[in-house]
């Protein structure tokens, strides 16, 4: 089968409308950008879009403004978890302190972030406000075992928050 091409005229074998409609976009854009009606693109690890209200990211463990872990190792959060991400081995916290006969703490605390859905069922079911989400979206690793944030490392994420948490007082 022969498909016969249109003939082109003199002034379209130059290819010069084709290229002047190039330059006339490519000017625009560098007018617009010199007028500062555009952005630049973002430099990522420097900067970060910022995440709206309802966001929902990794969880992790807080302590509240004493630094003494909230968690009483109720394992609430382990039983709601969906994909059984989180998993809690409950110890006891030593005599000689003054909340030893009042509460529990876990041992271990271990969070797979490769298994997390953040679904934030784990935040809501927290009675002791001792979970919560993390803002930030970049949460990376290099092998399947630094993906698993134990006790230390979800403390470390999620620092202190002052007494009267009001987790629920913004939602």
């Amino acid at each position: 089968m022969i498909v016969n091409r249109p003939r082109l005229s003199w002034h379209e074998k130059l290819y010069l409308p084709a290229i002047g409609a190039g330059l006339a976009i490519t000017l625009k854009h560098m007018v617009k950008r010199f007028l500062g009606l555009t952005k630049v693109t973002m430099q990522y690890p420097e900067e970060k879009h910022p995440m709206p209200d309802g966001y929902r990211g990794a969880p992790t463990l807080v302590m509240d403004e004493e630094g003494r872990e909230k968690c009483v190792s109720c394992q609430l959060c382990e039983f709601i978890c969906p994909p059984r991400a989180i998993h809690i081995i409950p110890g006891e916290i030593p005599i000689d302190t003054t909340y030893a006969k009042v509460e529990k703490a876990p041992r271990e605390f271990d969070i797979d972030m490769i298994r997390c859905i953040y679904c934030g069922l784990c935040e809501e079911v927290c009675p002791e406000e001792a979970i919560f989400l993390l803002k930030d979206y970049a949460i990376t690793g290099l092998t399947r075992e630094e993906m698993v944030h134990h006790k230390d490392k979800l403390y470390e994420l999620g620092g202190r928050m002052p007494l009267p948490i009001k987790k629920w007082a913004n939602k």
